[in-house]
């Protein structure tokens, strides 16, 4: 054996250097031999079983609160949002959502549903319009309107004055009418919280000048002052909309809105 003859050749070395070599000898592989690690660092680790998913069901919830399509399509968009591996159907006929979820997600689904389909909050809004003279109040009305979020009021009040656009000929001779509102007309319609409150208001007050209209004596002529703007309002804090100067007079006209939450 190579051990022995090394241990043969080793007998004038000392006993240290003897125990050097075999120890050497120990570890020397012979040619072809691949070192081996150890076994839990080549075996590949243990497959694991895929865990089951969970079964789906298919459940439809009604909306109590959904007289709009986009109360519905807001509904069913923050559904996808925050479930994007949920199918969700939304029935705008019967405003209800078809949802195929786990039992986790339905539950989900459910609360966002809650929360979301609440009625929506129902203003008074309260329209004062003053008439000033040389500084002295000298008279008011007051216009009060119920809106609810996101819709839209409109109040009239006035007459409707026929105008001649035309005429034809026959047995008797006609004229063709177009009647035209003259009065007062506010549109309004709110969005936002009562704490920061979105009014959009269109105001339109129009009368009849006593100058008739060059072309025909029928036809009047028609004074119009038109309001249309959007404003900010705090919950029961009054907002003066617009105060302007009446041409031809000394007088002046003041329009001031508060908006009050009902529901």
């Amino acid at each position: 054996m190579k051990l022995n003859r090394i241990a043969a050749r080793g007998r004038g070395l000392a006993p240290a250097a003897v125990i050097a070599v075999v120890a050497l000898a120990a570890v020397i592989l012979p040619p072809g031999t691949v070192a081996q690690t150890k076994t839990e660092d080549t075996l590949p680790s243990d497959a694991k079983p895929a865990a089951p998913s969970a079964p789906e069901t298919v459940r439809t919830i009604f909306l109590n609160n959904a007289s709009e399509q986009n109360d519905l399509n807001d509904v069913q968009t923050v559904l996808r949002n925050v479930m994007p591996g949920v199918k969700i159907f939304g029935i705008q006929t019967r405003g209800a959502i078809t949802l195929r979820a786990t039992a986790e997600e339905m539950e989900i689904a459910q609360k966002l549903v809650a929360d979301l389909d609440q009625p929506r909050k129902l203003y008074r809004l309260t329209y004062t319009i003053t008439d000033i003279d040389g500084g002295n109040h000298i008279g008011s009305q007051q216009f009060t309107l119920l809106v609810t979020s996101g819709e839209r009021s409109t109040f009239k009040q006035g007459s409707r004055v026929p105008i001649v656009t035309g005429t034809f000929e026959g047995q008797p001779p006609g004229s063709q009418v177009q009647y035209q509102d003259i009065g007062l007309s506010i549109n309004a319609q709110v969005s936002g919280s009562p704490d920061s409150l979105n009014v959009h208001t269109k105001i339109e007050e129009s009368s009849l000048a006593e100058k008739k209209s060059v072309g025909t004596a029928q036809d009047p002529v028609v004074r119009q002052t038109v309001f249309d703007e959007s404003s900010q309002l705090s919950h029961g804090k009054p907002l003066t909309l617009w105060s302007l100067d009446l041409p031809g007079t000394t007088r002046s006209q003041q329009v001031e809105v508060v908006a009050e939450l009902v529901r």
